[in-house]
């Protein structure tokens, strides 16, 4: 049984990679009934990624989560004949080809709506539907740069740098998601009760969560600089190392804060310095105010930081690895990390549901099974007889 939310909620989810699943992902964290199609034999290419276990994507196993797993070759002229009775009684399409490839395979959005006009059908793509970037592959390096991002990524006097995740795949997903929520929302109030399709760019994803870089150029003409870990509108906020070899952020982000740090680590004179006096002032001199904090703490233990930090009421966070965050007190006393049983690995760990509900909780009923795991089953429930399922079989159709 499923629960949350979106226990209501009927999702096919034909997409790749990391963006549209993810988006499927959230959609089922919170209820709803995700069917995942992959290519046959070959899966998802999120497969290929490491890491692996066994060789088990353990990625798949997390980005595919609450979801049933068929395969499907959409490339196939029996496709459509596969797909109607499915789209038919689902709520929602989710895909991430590009432009116009589902419409050279006759899965058009025509043809979807003619059998579902209420049908929501969400296309993720790199660079949108349309213009001059639409038919080039894009991965999220790619969204990334071009939105500005990794311009500000990396230190003042050093070249740009990549994140060691993509994240504009993470933002593009959790944009697609609400995108889906607020046509669901429309459509259960409108009149006509007519499904729409919704253009979701992951560049624009990226560009839209930088707030203030497209204004500041806009209005003081200035493109904003690479500061590596050190603020360009808050100080002291960088990240500092202990005694003991601990990396801890601190983000002093207002004036209070910054009085209260100063407190913390034995300099109180620091709050009557003019050239700290203001947020203004310590950000102009921020590398010298940064450099003292860095001096107070490297004669400290994380311990003893933790302790003064917390005492002052200073915001504050060890720089955590994955074992770290397993075993972090806040994670592990809100029941952050869920552990489930596993076809395949046993039990394993991951990530809860975010966020919570409190009348309607979702859950993490099962991680992403393998390639094809749910067909026959799915199309049993569909209307498929064990005869046909055989021929598609035979045809590797599925």
């Amino acid at each position: 049984m499923r629960q949350g939310p979106l226990a209501a909620l009927r999702v096919l989810d034909l997409s790749t990679i990391f963006a549209g699943p993810l988006c499927g992902a959230l959609l089922g964290d919170y209820g709803a009934d995700v069917i995942k199609v992959e290519q046959p034999g070959v899966g998802d290419p999120l497969r290929a990624f490491p890491p692996h276990k066994d060789g088990v994507s353990l990625w798949s196993k997390v980005t595919n989560r609450n979801k049933r797993a068929i395969s499907l070759d959409l490339k196939h002229a029996m496709a459509k004949d596969v797909l109607g009775p499915i789209i038919a009684k689902r709520d929602v399409v989710i895909e991430n080809f590009r432009p116009g490839t589902l419409d050279g395979w006759g899965l058009t959005g025509d043809w979807m709506r003619s059998l579902n006009p209420q049908l929501t059908i969400m296309r993720i793509t790199g660079f949108g539907q349309n213009g001059p970037y639409r038919d080039r592959p894009g991965f999220a390096r790619a969204f990334e740069a071009l939105s500005g991002f990794t311009h500000l990524c990396g230190e003042a006097d050093g070249p740009p740098l990549h994140l060691g995740f993509p994240i504009s795949d993470a933002v593009g997903g959790l944009f697609a998601a609400v995108g889906v929520l607020a046509a669901l929302y429309e459509l259960d109030r409108s009149q006509e009760k007519q499904g729409q399709e919704i253009d979701c760019s992951m560049a624009e994803a990226m560009l839209r969560v930088l707030d203030f870089v497209v204004v500041q150029q806009d209005q003081l003409n200035q493109s904003p600089k690479r500061s590596g870990n050190v603020s360009s509108y808050a100080a002291p906020s960088s990240i500092f190392e202990t005694r003991d070899g601990r990396w801890v952020s601190i983000p002093a982000s207002s004036q209070s804060l910054f009085e209260r740090l100063t407190e913390a680590i034995g300099q109180p004179a620091l709050k009557t310095d003019p050239r700290f006096a203001a947020n203004t002032d310590r950000v102009r001199n921020r590398h010298e105010i940064n450099r003292i904090v860095a001096a107070a703490l490297r004669g400290l233990s994380f311990s003893e930081l933790e302790k003064r930090l917390d005492a002052h009421g200073i915001a504050f966070a060890p720089v955590n690895d994955a074992k770290a965050v397993i075993e972090d007190p806040q994670f592990v006393a809100r029941e952050a990390i869920v552990e489930i049983p596993d076809r395949e690995l046993g039990r394993i760990k991951m990530q809860g549901v975010v966020p919570r509900f409190s009348r309607t909780p979702g859950a993490v009923s099962r991680a992403g099974e393998s390639a094809g795991y749910d067909t026959k089953s799915v199309l049993s429930e569909f209307g498929f007889d064990a005869s046909y399922i055989a021929r598609l079989e035979a045809k590797n159709v599925i």
